[in-house]
């Protein structure tokens, strides 16, 4: 298994790189996944990834790319709701990149 080290602490990732065990995450962690993604997190990185967390939260599930734009459009607006804003944020996939930040499970239907 493999680990990231956080703020003196080792965390357990599956091989590729999502956390294994979702209460293990905190701000410091999400900062340190995504230096390792290669983002720089800013307020709109963290809106997302917030979202993200609370959208699991409620229905338990990673939210595939179509569902993540939609959601986003209905509570943050169409002009955040949008791939080409969320891809700017996140270039590797905004479901994928962001759930692994965000601490959570691979979205189903990501490759």
């Amino acid at each position: 298994m493999a680990t990231i080290e956080v703020a003196g602490k080792t965390i357990e990732v599956d091989e590729e790189g999502y956390l294994t065990n979702l209460s293990d995450w905190d701000e410091e962690v999400a900062a340190e996944l995504a230096k390792k993604e290669g983002i720089d997190m800013t307020e709109n990185h963290w809106e997302v990834v917030n979202f993200l967390r609370e959208y699991y939260e409620e229905y338990q599930v990673a939210p595939p790319i179509r569902v993540l734009t939609k959601a986003i459009a209905k509570k943050l607006g169409p002009e955040k709701g949008n791939s080409d804003y969320l891809y700017e944020l996140f270039p590797y996939g905004p479901a994928k990149q962001a759930c692994k930040i965000a601490g959570l499970p691979k979205p189903t239907g990501c490759v």
